[in-house]
């Protein structure tokens, strides 16, 4: 995207993924690829094959097929949630899939992410089975929680036939409460009886690991190479508690909660998963915030069962890292477009910055300002906000080189209000569901785009009924 400034001065383009959902979120045909060999389809915000459909327009989205071959998915009811809703989510392996996985880079983390590692590390990166469970975080639970995500993953793995650290555990829900892991136990049997390979059954996994979620958050995407298809399928959660900032499971740093979970039926080692998994993450994941709290639990876990025969190599490995961003951009936007008491969705593009790590420091501290985020819930065009948030970002510039754009509109140049500053018209542009803010800082080669959004009472009432 390239627009004009006043006096000539034109912004440097931020390039790369963007999470739109009425720009980028476009794929199937017509999109570019580096083999001729390679035909694209995909549903991201998902109306029928190859129809983009805004995430706001549709409370529940829906899934197609064809799905990934090699897994099975199912949901039940183990009473976990005080709603009585679905908590229990199982994936099943037809053979032990290739892993890559990245988890929360907080000190503090869950005991599923303490077992997962320790069973990613036991099996070479293979797992035949995942068990979420929601309602309930797992975390700060002690020798207990250990005990009880142990005895699950075993009760599963023999459900299964598969050895019990071939199980990947998930949680989400409140931190410190014990982990019912009689009731978890007690609807296993149920949920390995009702696995099923269909679009409902994906769909039931999907909505069995929300919380305060609304949406179903779901992504499709696939490709074909010389006459075999690729399928990709991914589903998440997360609405509060998300300033994601993930590390491979491999990594020696520890790095309500984000979990994604993407499947494909390529065939690729972990090694192959990571890299590509770790490239798409970073301009995903890590680029959203809704209040900046990183969560204890975060998940992110890419499945590979082999099953439709094309192996990761040239051409069809550069489709799949393609339709992996795609689909990691999407979700990623669908968690801030249902973020908690979320009105406004903000994307934020910094440019001109000495580096792209200066530039998403300070779109992160911008993102994650209740100043700025208040100022967004009322549609007020405070741009010294803005200003004053970069300022402390611990980025050096020149603020007299500094310009802010508010979807287009002029709000800032050159040390000063801009002279076409347009108040009202500002307001307006703000007072739409999605707006960009744009912020050039200097003439650098650091960019980066942020997807974040407003703070709202909404969000401060969820969160202060919610126990602890």
């Amino acid at each position: 995207m390239r627009r004009r400034f006043p006096g000539g001065k034109t912004p440097i383009p931020v390039e790369g993924p963007t999470f739109h959902p009425r720009d980028k979120w476009r794929c199937g045909e017509g999109r570019a690829t580096a083999d001729p060999r390679v035909s694209l389809r995909c549903q991201h915000a998902l109306g029928a094959l190859g129809t983009v459909v805004s995430v706001s327009q549709e409370n529940f989205l829906s899934l197609s097929s064809p799905l990934p071959l090699g897994f099975r998915w199912s949901a039940v009811r183990a009473g976990i949630k005080a709603s009585g809703k679905l908590d229990l989510a199982v994936a099943a392996c037809d053979s032990p899939a290739e892993a890559a996985v990245m988890y929360t880079s907080n000190q503090v983390v869950a005991v599923p992410i303490l077992v997962g590692r320790r069973h990613l590390a036991s099996t070479g990166g293979k797992v035949s089975g995942v068990l979420v469970n929601a309602g309930n975080a797992n975390c700060a639970t002690g020798d207990a929680g250990i005990e009880a995500c142990h005895r699950s993953c075993v009760v599963l793995a023999d459900a299964l036939g598969c050895v019990f650290d071939e199980i990947l555990p998930s949680s989400t829900g409140i931190i410190g409460v014990p982990l019912p892991v009689e009731k978890l136990i007690a609807a296993i049997p149920e949920a390995t009886a009702t696995l099923g390979r269909e679009a409902a059954h994906a769909e039931a996994f999907a909505t069995a690991i929300l919380t305060t979620d609304t949406k179903l958050k779901v992504a499709q995407e696939s490709f074909t190479l010389d006459g075999r298809t690729v399928n990709l399928f991914g589903c998440a959660k997360g609405a509060g508690m998300i300033g994601p900032q993930l590390v491979l499971a491999t990594a020696a740093a520890p790095h309500a909660t984000m979990l994604v979970y993407l499947f494909t039926d390529l065939a690729a080692s972990s090694q192959q998963l990571s890299a590509m998994l770790s490239r798409a993450v970073a301009s995903s994941f890590d680029c959203i915030s809704i209040d900046g709290d990183m969560s204890t639990n975060d998940t992110v876990l890419l499945l590979a069962s082999g099953g439709s025969g094309v192996p990761a190599e040239d051409g069809a490995a550069a489709a799949f890292e393609n339709a992996l961003q795609h689909v990691c951009n999407a979700l990623a936007y669908q968690i801030v477009d249902d973020g908690e008491g979320v009105s406004h969705v903000v994307t934020l593009e910094i440019s001109g910055a000495g580096s792209d790590a200066d530039a998403q420091a300070i779109a992160r501290t911008i993102a994650s300002s209740p100043l700025c985020k208040t100022a967004w819930s009322s549609a007020d065009p405070n741009w010294g906000r803005l200003l004053a948030a970069a300022g402390r970002a611990g980025v050096a510039f020149d603020p007299g080189e500094v310009l802010i754009f508010i979807d287009g509109l002029p709000v800032f140049e050159f040390g000063m209000r801009s002279a076409a500053f347009d108040e009202a018209a500002t307001h307006a542009a703000m007072s739409r569901r999605r707006y960009t803010i744009a912020i050039q800082v200097g003439r650098g080669p650091g960019k980066a785009r942020f997807v974040t959004c407003d703070l709202t009472h909404e969000y401060v009432s969820i969160n202060a009924d919610y126990s602890t």
